[in-house]
């Protein structure tokens, strides 16, 4: 009995790897392929101690069990032997040299920001990726037109990713292309892939991000150049605009977005979301940086703090509802602190700082 229940666990066991997708070990793509390499030759080198190491750990004992019946072999004398160091010591050394070589190769063929144009490929196409709660902004600025949910790429050319977020930070992953770059509210990112096949490749984010990430994903269409401008031609036609307050609505929270396009896109619509001041009420990160470095806007600049404000406009609950937060006061924060009894200064140096100041 118990000989049929092992095979029906095996059974359930390959039944339920039978819907895994290995687009790691089988990629479709330069990028992928070279990480592939990455991770078989670490496997094969970590393997060299691993093997020895679990056949040692079953093949002493038994050897040398306290039970056995030869004991020529005990030598209680024993402190030292040159052989034993040497292969405990420079087989690691080796090893790990060939790792961190490795290791230095691959990170600088690979390194995300670094272009393709080593491949010799096709020309490279722009993508400007933003991660949505809980979707993707796919943005073409050559050919002025985006989509959601849903990224196409020509075959044999290389794709230039710039990445941002409007909310908290995400992953950009497409295993079967390779390569993945976290992408973050107020910073541009950059990755770089190639399709060498065409075919749909499952992208997601690999970067737990709330109640909707399970449906944060996408599919990634590799085709023809021609198939190509036809995905172009239809988002074009079939598509609306995208500009400032279509994107405000379309970057509030929503789970399981479906599919889609958008035939005009706003000039400068992605560096204003890197920006972080897509509403025109917001002052910009870059220009926030220089009132910063110049001294700040002082008290004088108490009545304007809304517009310094970002996160509270998209606080959400833990069922990724939004969450309305009462309006800031600032003034009042200011009084409060100055009449504070924990304020060190005295009510008169207090009005003579104020002056000042102002």
């Amino acid at each position: 009995m118990f000989k049929y229940i092992k095979y029906l666990l095996a059974a359930a066991g390959a039944f339920a790897l039978s819907g895994c997708q290995y687009h790691i070990l089988s990629p479709q793509g330069w990028v992928g392929i070279q990480e592939r390499n990455l991770l078989v030759i670490a496997t094969l080198l970590m393997l060299i101690i691993i093997i020895p190491v679990l056949i040692m750990a079953v093949y002493f004992p038994l050897k040398y069990r306290a039970d056995r019946s030869d004991l020529s072999d005990y030598d209680p004398t024993f402190e030292h032997s040159n052989k034993i160091e040497v292969a405990v010591w420079g087989i690691p050394i080796l090893i790990t040299a060939a790792l961190g070589w490795y290791t230095y190769v691959y990170t600088h063929r690979l390194d995300p920001y670094r272009p393709l144009d080593h491949l010799q490929a096709g020309i490279p196409i722009e993508v400007d990726a933003v991660s949505l709660d809980w979707k993707w902004l796919f943005i073409y600025p050559e050919f002025g037109v985006a989509s959601v949910n849903e990224l196409a790429v020509p075959v044999g050319r290389p794709v230039n990713f710039r990445l941002t977020s409007s909310t908290v930070m995400n992953t950009l992953s497409i295993p079967a292309l390779g390569g993945m770059v976290y992408s973050m509210a107020g910073m541009e990112t950059q990755l770089h892939l190639v399709a060498d096949a065409p075919g749909v490749f499952p992208g997601r984010a690999a970067h737990y991000s709330g109640p909707g990430f399970s449906h944060m994903t996408f599919d990634t269409l590799s085709m023809s150049d021609a198939d190509f401008d036809s995905w172009i031609a239809n988002a074009k036609s079939d598509g609306t605009d995208l500009g400032r307050e279509t994107y405000l609505t379309l970057e509030k929270p929503s789970i399981a977005d479906p599919v889609r396009y958008f035939a005009t896109v706003e000039d400068g619509l992605f560096d204003h979301v890197v920006e972080m001041c897509v509403d025109s009420g917001t002052v910009c990160a870059g220009q926030m940086m220089m009132q910063d470095k110049m001294g700040g806007g002082g008290i004088a600049g108490i009545p304007n703090a809304a517009a310094y404000s970002y996160d509270s406009k998209r606080a959400i609950d833990g069922l990724g509802t939004l969450i309305d937060l009462p309006t800031p006061n600032p003034e009042a924060f200011h009084e409060a602190f100055l009449n504070s009894p924990d304020y060190i200064c005295g009510p008169s140096a207090r009005k003579e700082a104020v002056i000042h100041v102002n």
